[in-house]
């Protein structure tokens, strides 16, 4: 009679072993499941800003995968015409690609000085590139000074990601009334600025040509080789990201953690 309530107790106790190992299973793959839904809800940029422990374990992606994700999120024009998923306004990416163009069409006619018309005069109307070259480099690099506040006020991406993140559910309808707060006066300043950018840059453009009407030609090769200098040069710079990343999350250890970071670095330039 004792053995057998002994087996029966140990049946008992197997079964109950049996079932908590079953739940503990399902809540594990629940778990997975629910984590993994998360993941594919993360856009582009918040993926790629993950903490290192985070990308380890989740970022599953290739370097192709990246190294477009980049494009998507960092390259004006493609942004603008591709990336649907971020946070920022979409008119306003518009708004910011072709103000990026005014500014370094202007930038351009600031570097247009009398050495530079008699060059021109000496050359007969000749476009030397080779004269040419140091003017569209400095010009290229002024405007992305320019482009780099405008940028800041006008995109709200990163905010938002970093509202989004925020896991404190403690005042939460200040925190949004600020962020809206935050929001309204960036893209005042912005629009302000822009317009005042725009201003200044019409007028100058415009006594520029009606004095110098013979080097029209010459200004606006400068700016059409600058402008694709610029549009083509990210698809060369966000390659070395994506060797750093792929380096990082191959294992773990704190080194390669170091490498990571310095990867993060690399694609917010």
């Amino acid at each position: 009679m004792k053995d057998s309530q002994q087996n029966l107790n140990t049946k008992i106790l197997l079964n109950i072993n049996d079932k908590i190992e079953k739940k503990q299973k399902e809540n594990i793959q629940n778990y997975k499941k629910e984590n993994k839904e998360n993941i594919q809800n993360y856009i582009d940029e918040e993926i790629n800003c993950f903490s290192y422990n985070l990308a380890l374990q989740y970022d599953k992606r290739t370097y192709c995968q990246y190294y477009i994700s980049l494009l998507k999120t960092q390259h004006n024009l493609l942004c603008a015409v591709f990336n649907n998923t971020d946070f920022n306004s979409r008119i306003i990416k518009f708004d910011l690609f072709f103000i990026g163009f005014t500014i370094e069409y202007a930038i351009n006619a600031l570097f247009f000085s009398d050495d530079t018309m008699h060059e021109i005069y000496e050359d007969k109307g000749l476009f030397d590139l080779d004269t040419q070259i140091p003017i569209i480099i400095y010009s290229t690099i002024i405007s992305y000074i320019f482009n780099s506040p405008l940028n800041w006020l006008a995109l709200t991406n990163d905010i938002i990601i970093s509202f989004k993140q925020d896991n404190t559910k403690y005042n939460i309808l200040i925190k949004s009334r600020k962020l809206v707060k935050i929001l309204f006066i960036k893209f005042i300043l912005y629009f302000i600025i822009s317009t005042l950018f725009l201003l200044f840059f019409w007028y100058y453009i415009s006594m520029f040509g009606a004095i110098y009407k013979n080097t029209q030609i010459h200004l606006l090769k400068d700016i059409l080789i600058g402008f694709v200098v610029s549009l083509f040069f990210p698809f060369e710079m966000y390659l070395i990201p994506g060797l750093f990343r792929r380096l990082a999350l191959s294992n773990s250890n704190r080194r390669k953690e170091c490498i990571y970071n310095f990867s993060k670095f690399l694609q917010s330039l």
